[in-house]
């Protein structure tokens, strides 16, 4: 019998498998390695998104705790010299702390919601510590300095220059940073603690060090001045 014009097909195999039906094949197979890898990227953007986000929530939140701050010191300053409200003063001014409060609950928020603790966290902890150390202090300076020059109040008490008073004055100093600092450097452990040694813990330990670092230098300049304490020249000496 003369074979047919008509190609033969093989059994057993389903209609279009040939050249058409492999280049069909590998077009679906690139189209679903575009599709995987798009999602990935998609994912990855997303993600990226999240911890930019979180990083500027924590970050605008300590801009808004520095400008609160000196916010309320104005106010404060305001109702006590310009309004003649004392009392109402005192009370806006002891506000201060609870922007700290706030500081502090949205940064372990943060870390609780599953952020990799870094350096923003890191700041949060310092910038606690610094107003819990010294932000008194600093009211009480600019206080001085403002009843002085706008309010007809006495000078402002300068430190002393010489002798054992400027050597405790400079202890006293060094005190307020190193409890600033021993501050950060606990919020910093328990910070590390609530992570965990799983978890991304180096920008924390970083800010540790760095806190250290600081109490070092502040008891070095004490130390300084305990030394070598300055001496006022004699006026024979100055002629």
């Amino acid at each position: 019998m003369a074979p047919s014009h008509h190609a033969t097909r093989r059994p057993g195999l389903p209609l279009g498998t040939g050249a058409a039906a492999r280049r069909r094949t590998s077009k679906d197979a690139v189209g679903f390695i575009a599709a995987d890898e798009a999602g990935a990227r998609i994912a990855g953007e997303g993600e990226g998104r999240v911890e930019r986000e979180g990083i500027s929530v924590v970050v605008a939140l300590i801009i808004a705790c520095e400008v609160g701050f000196w916010v309320l010191l104005a106010l404060g300053l305001a109702l006590r010299y310009v309004a003649k409200k004392p009392k109402a003063s005192t009370v806006v001014l002891l506000c201060e702390p609870l922007l700290e409060v706030v500081l502090f609950v949205t940064t372990v928020i943060d870390l609780r919601n599953g952020a990799e603790p870094d350096w923003k966290h890191g700041l949060a902890a310092v910038y606690i510590g610094y107003s819990a150390a010294l932000g008194h202090q600093t009211i009480r300076w600019v206080d001085a300095r403002v009843a002085h020059r706008f309010f007809d109040g006495p000078p402002p008490v300068k430190p002393p220059k010489y002798g054992m008073a400027r050597t405790v004055h400079e202890w006293k100093t060094a005190a307020r940073w190193v409890l600033a600092a021993v501050i950060a450097i606990a919020l910093l452990q328990g910070g590390i603690w609530y992570v965990g040694d799983d978890g991304e813990i180096g920008s924390l330990r970083d800010w540790q060090l760095k806190m250290l670092f600081l109490i070092g230098i502040n008891l070095a300049i004490a130390l300084s001045y305990t030394l070598f304490p300055k001496r006022e020249r004699s006026a024979s000496s100055t002629r």
